[in-house]
Order: structure tokens, then C-alpha cells, then sequence
């Protein structure tokens, strides 16, 4: 049987789409994964996963492209020419799967399922209702159970990459921890003097520190890590990213990629979690963690990509003094 797992959004939720991509390997002889340009090297770490297609879809991402009738046209010839048995398509929970539906049933997808709130017509075989208070890796892991893939019994759930390599060339030896200033939407960054702060203190308490960024993002990582911290700002692709934070004691970041991804390697995380989405669905799964930021402020379940209270309170009221003793409280927890 040949497998199709669907996930059009960005890199940390093509992660949390891991344990359920497992899931499906475990019944099936292939898995091809479709995701959005940005969701690809995500993609491309996940055990499970035989070959990838990318298509920037219509209906995902910040800025999605415009509809064009050959665009959609060549993806559906694409993947009638693959002859799928069977598709997952994850979304989040406020977003629809009956688009893609329709793009998996003109392709003659054999069976399709999907979490959908609307009703989907004959656009999809198995409709899963979400149950309240799951995670987003455990929402689905349920989802793939609907359709009849439930993981292999030695298959903890948690989220997991592919071996990543050895960084100590970048990161230099001995412990460190990672700060990762850098966030996918300005509402879930801390600013950088916050995270310059933070560097500050914990070296002073005695940690090696490193900071890690994007390609576009030295000019934040070397303010950030000034003349205290390693810099590796634009010198982490995500394998190599995944190798970094494999390593580290405790990373520091706010709700985005990096988070899940270390998570997937199986290190601590303090998030600086904005609450403009739901924490119990969010935040760093199956690892130890601690979260800061007020998750009550009024930006909550906003969906805000930037913040619509002046000075970003929910965030900027943490101080590097917080996260100096959230790591302390970590390193105890897992020593």
C-alpha cells in the first residue's frame, strides 16, 4: 500500500506531523510526503518518509500564491501519475483539509482522511473530530489511528529526526546551552535585548553559551551574542541545526521551529511562549520544558503574527534573571 501524509504549513509543524508519518510507515510499503516550500527540510528529516513533493498551495502559508488553474492542474497529474492507496492530510485546528481533499480526489487518491469541523461531502472517507486538549502531535497521531494506522508498539509517540551529525567543530567542546533569538512571526519573539540579556546572565552564571540563527538573521545573532556567546548565525542548515541542538544542555526560544526540532532530538527546552496560540497545543512536546510568558496577557488564542498590545508585554516582562533560573531548574530536573 502506498501512502500519501499531507502537511502544507511550516517547518515546526511538519515536525509534529512525525509521529504520525511513523505511524503510517508502519502499515505501508511507501510514504510520500506533500508539504509547502517552507515545511520541505522538515520533511526531508522525518523518519518514515521515502520521497517528498512540494507544492505552495493556494490556501496555506503567509503570503500563499494566487490560484492558477495549471499549477493545480499539474499537481493533480502528478500525483494520479503516483497512484496513492491511501492520504493523510494534517492541518492545525483552525484550518480546513477539504481543499486538499478535493485535490487528492481529483488526482483518484484511493481513501482519504482528514479532521475536518465542516462537512465534507464526498470529498473524504474518514472524518476524525478532534478530541478537546490534544496536542497537535497527538491530534495527528489520532487522526492517522482513524484511518487505521496506529504507531508500531515499540513507538513511543515522541517527536524524532533523522541521526543528525557531529557539531562539535561549530559548537566547540564542552556543555553549552543555545539561545535562539530568531521566531517565524515578530508577536512570538522576545526582543533582543531581552535575549542579549539572557546570554549575559547565563554566562555569567557560569554556562557556555551559543546562538543560533537563520541566514537572515546574523545581524540579530551577532547582537545577540555580542562578545560572550559563540555565534553561529547562518552557519546551521536544519540537519546541521538538529546536530547543535542534540547537544545542547537546555535550548532557549520562543515558539517556533527550533523549538519542536529540539524537542525531536530529545533536548530540554525554556520556551518563550507567546500565547497568541494555545500552549496545550504548542509547546514543546515530550521533553522536558518550561514556559514563560504570561499566558493569560490579552493577546491570548490571537493568532496574532504581530503583537496588538503595546510593548508586547506578555513577553518582555520576562527578564534574562527568568531564564537564568528556568534553565538551573531544567539542568536539575534532567541531571
Amino acid at each position: 500500500m502506498r501512502a500519501l501524509v499531507v502537511r502544507l504549513d511550516s517547518f515546526g509543524d511538519v515536525l509534529l506531523a512525525g509521529p504520525a508519518v511513523r505511524a503510517v510507515a508502519a502499515h505501508c510499503s511507501g510514504v510520500t510526503m506533500l508539504c509547502g516550500p517552507r515545511g520541505e527540510p522538515a520533511a526531508r528529516l522525518l523518519p518514515g518518509v521515502d520521497e517528498v513533493i512540494v507544492w505552495a498551495a493556494p490556501w496555506e502559508g503567509v503570503e500563499p500564491p494566487p490560484v492558477a488553474e495549471a499549477d493545480v492542474g499539474a499537481v493533480v497529474r502528478r500525483l494520479r501519475g503516483e497512484a496513492y492507496d491511501v492520504a493523510l492530510i494534517l492541518t492545525s485546528f483552525h484550518q480546513s483539509p477539504l481543499p486538499t481533499a478535493l485535490v487528492l480526489r481529483l488526482a483518484g487518491v484511493g481513501r482519504i482522511g482528514a479532521e475536518s469541523v465542516d462537512q465534507p461531502g464526498s470529498l473524504l472517507d474518514v472524518r476524525h473530530r478532534r478530541l478537546p486538549g490534544r496536542h497537535e502531535a497527538e491530534a495527528a497521531l489520532d487522526t492517522a489511528a482513524a484511518l487505521g494506522f496506529r504507531p508500531h508498539p515499540g513507538d513511543d509517540g515522541r517527536l524524532r529526526v533523522l541521526p543528525p551529525p557531529d557539531t562539535v567543530a561549530l559548537t566547540g567542546n564542552g556543555p553549552y546551552v543555545v539561545v535562539h533569538p530568531g521566531a517565524s512571526a515578530p508577536a512570538r519573539a522576545w526582543s533582543p535585548a531581552r535575549c542579549a540579556e539572557a546570554v549575559s546572565l547565563l554566562a555569567d552564571a557560569g554556562h557556555r553559551v551559543v546562538v543560533t540563527g537563520g541566514r537572515g538573521e546574523t545581524g540579530l545573532t551577532r547582537r545577540v551574542s555580542g562578545d560572550t556567546a559563540v555565534d553561529l548565525g547562518g552557519r546551521t542548515p536544519p540537519r546541521t541545526l538538529a546536530g547543535v541542538l542534540r547537544t545542547a544542555d537546555v535550548v532557549v526560544c520562543g515558539n517556533t521551529g527550533p523549538a519542536h526540532l529540539a524537542a525531536a532530538v530529545g533536548t530540554p527546552v525554556v520556551s518563550l511562549f507567546a500565547p497568541v496560540v494555545p500552549a496545550e497545543r504548542w509547546a514543546p512536546y515530550g521533553v522536558p520544558s518550561v514556559l514563560l510568558g504570561d499566558q493569560s496577557a490579552p493577546c491570548a488564542d490571537s493568532r496574532a503574527r504581530r503583537c496588538p498590545v503595546p510593548g508586547h508585554p506578555c513577553l518582555e516582562e520576562v527578564t534574562g534573571h527568568d531564564v537564568v533560573r528556568a534553565v538551573q531548574k531544567l539542568l536539575k530536573e534532567t541531571a
